[in-house]
């Protein structure tokens, strides 16, 4: 019986995987670009370097990793500096970067498929594990888990783990679909509106991020 996990932690750790994409924060803002711009595939590439990052985050979180947290929590502020030129970064390649509205199929009539996009993966990656607000919002997620189900052994760990990556990648499937559906009725103009707003949300995410660091360094806060 020690191999089998308890049967709650599945349902539980679905519920924190959409708990945790689902908020609209810098790596859903690109992922839904991304999304639009480039179909479902282009979402599913994004949002599973997301899922990645939560799936990383989650495991050192499940199997009680309290070093890890102390250490995002005493380095918090180069890591989130760091975050912030990166989100700097991806917000101004955006906002200057020509949209290019791709269709359902390219010119030789090959479908896209998730390798055409696989470059986006560490990109939400990267945002995702820079992030110290998320990893240290998912090491508190987890620290109530115990309120409604006990992770006893490994295998709860990595069962719970699991699960909250279904729960995001799931959540991450529909919004690509949906998003999907409706993107062929986008314009050129609209899409490039949609890519300047996108890119000035990650930009001011970014320099929140940066000033925070600043005003922490000269005192202010």
């Amino acid at each position: 019986m020690d191999f089998l996990p308890n049967p709650l932690i599945i349902p539980v750790g679905i519920v924190i995987g959409v708990l945790v994409a689902a908020p609209v924060g810098p790596v859903n803002v690109l992922c839904i670009q991304r999304a639009i711009e480039r179909g479902f595939w282009g979402g599913i590439a994004a949002g599973l370097g997301a899922v990645l990052g939560d799936g990383l985050i989650a495991l050192c979180a499940a199997l009680g990793v309290g070093a890890i947290s102390g250490a995002v929590q005493h380095h918090r502020m180069t890591i989130q500096f760091i975050g912030g030129l990166v989100l700097v970064a991806f917000g101004l390649k955006l906002y200057f970067t020509a949209p290019r509205l791709m269709a359902m199929a390219p010119a030789n009539d090959r479908p896209e498929t998730l390798r055409d996009f696989v470059w986006d993966i560490p990109q939400t990656f990267l945002l995702t594990i820079t992030n110290p607000g998320a990893v240290l919002g998912l090491f508190a997620i987890f620290g109530g888990v115990s309120t409604f189900v006990e992770v006893d052994s490994y295998v709860d760990a990595f069962t719970i783990v699991a699960a909250v990556m279904a729960g995001s990648l799931g959540w991450w499937l529909g919004l690509s679909h949906l998003i999907a559906r409706f993107r062929h009725r986008l314009s050129l103009t609209r899409l490039q509106l949609i890519n300047k707003i996108a890119g000035l949300l990650l930009l001011g995410f970014g320099l929140l991020l940066l000033g925070e660091v600043i005003a922490k360094r000269v005192g202010l806060l």
